[in-house]
């Protein structure tokens, strides 16, 4: 009977054996009755050497486990010490085999205990996984929307930076306007009047004769008139186009519409964004443009146009006393090299590290955000460049741009 249970569960005559040769022991148990034999269990199913029943009169003993008859040897050999010894063998083996199969079962069970065990740690772990796929899904969700928060502060504190540039420039650029503005105005006025001049000298020349019309040519000064007229229109065009060409700066400067990406020299951005801070700089130092040639550009021009001039006028607030602001563009190893270098009164080695940090500023409050080289370093940063700063106090600072050129510009 096979046993399906614990391992101290009642054996039967085939699972005492099962851990035995047959033949090997059959062998045996011949050579040591010197007859045949025949292993039956207790219900006369044979386990063990002849399959038929002996002949009438054949020994027939029985073989004990645990004090219980669970076999019969049966053999025609009648020698009761051979007998006698040869259900002693049987019976060590099968005291053998028991604890063979009691030790394989309790291996078993331990065995199987341990993959319950394995398996209730496997379920919570598997558990756990899911509470943290939860966790990390739900801290990806909230690192996601922390994201979103940052990237439009920054989008408001770039913006913010902007503008405080923009409200350096308003007023230098507010006059620059309004000096062609008030020139133009002043000529039209003089204009006006040199109309209504020449609007009654032609009403006289139906009525009066040469010698009066002469008269009057002279009295009105009507060669100064033409002579001057002339010039009025010539100064006012060139006002207006003076105009004109702040208003293209600004423009260029902003780049209020062309938000997206464009090919650009950035040799006419630097010229544009130093015609807008002209102002700042006159009086302080005296620009020199050195403009190598470039290639055509893919970039965000109004961000580069943020940075040249953030680094522009900080080179003109660093002026202790008039000085010079060095801009040098050149094309070296696949990119483009801007310099922007100034005879300022430099910035001292322990906060040199310092100045691309957020909100950091030497300015004094109300003067600057802190901002602006950060959005510099950011900007170029962003395409796929970056900006190197050398200064020496009493001597200059020098901000070098390296930007990559994009192939496909």
């Amino acid at each position: 009977m096979e046993q399906q249970g614990r391992y101290d569960s009642e054996l039967g005559l085939r699972d005492l054996l099962s851990g035995i040769a047959a033949g090997k022991l059959e062998a045996a148990l011949t050579a040591l009755l010197g007859q045949p034999l025949r292993l039956v269990t207790t219900q006369g199913e044979p386990v063990l050497g002849a399959a038929a029943a002996f002949a009438a009169g054949a020994s027939r003993v029985a073989v004990s486990h645990d004090l219980e008859i669970i076999a019969f040897l049966e053999t025609p050999a009648e020698d009761a010490v051979r007998l006698d010894a040869a259900v002693s063998l049987l019976e060590l083996f099968l005291q053998a085999g028991a604890r063979y199969y009691m030790a394989a079962r309790m291996h078993v069970e331990v065995v199987h205990a341990d993959f319950e065990a394995l398996q209730h740690k496997h379920a919570l772990l598997q558990e756990s996984e899911a509470r943290y796929k939860l966790l990390a899904a739900h801290l990806e969700e909230r690192v996601q929307e922390q994201v979103k928060t940052i990237d439009a502060a920054q989008r408001q504190l770039y913006q913010a930076e902007k503008m405080a540039s923009v409200g350096q420039l308003a007023a230098g650029v507010a006059h620059e306007i309004n000096n062609p503005i008030g020139f133009i105005r002043s000529n039209l006025g003089t204009a006006q009047s040199y109309v209504q001049k020449l609007g009654k000298m032609a009403g006289m020349i139906k009525s009066q004769t040469p010698a009066q019309l002469e008269s009057a040519w002279q009295d009105a000064d009507l060669d100064f008139i033409l002579e001057d007229f002339a010039a009025l229109l010539e100064e006012s065009v060139a006002g207006a186009d003076r105009v004109t060409r702040i208003v293209a700066d600004l423009k260029g400067f902003s780049n209020v519409d062309q938000a997206e990406e464009k090919v650009v020299n950035l040799n006419d951005n630097i010229r544009s964004v130093c015609n807008v801070a002209a102002t700042q700089l006159q009086d302080r130092a005296e620009l020199l443009l050195e403009l190598g040639e470039l290639p055509l550009l893919r970039c965000m021009s109004g961000q580069l146009n943020q940075v040249f001039l953030n680094l522009l006028l900080n080179a003109a607030q660093a002026m202790t006393t008039p000085g010079q602001i060095h801009i040098q563009t050149a094309l070296a190893n696949a990119q483009i090299r801007i310099c922007i270098a100034d005879t300022g009164k430099g910035i001292p080695a322990a906060i040199l590290s310092r100045i691309f940090d957020p909100f950091y500023t030497t300015h004094d409050v109300g003067q600057g955000t802190g901002l602006g080289l950060t959005v510099s370093r950011d900007v170029v940063v962003a395409h796929g460049g970056r900006i190197e700063v050398e200064s020496r106090v009493g001597v200059g600072t020098t901000f070098t741009i390296y930007l990559p050129v994009n192939p496909t510009a």
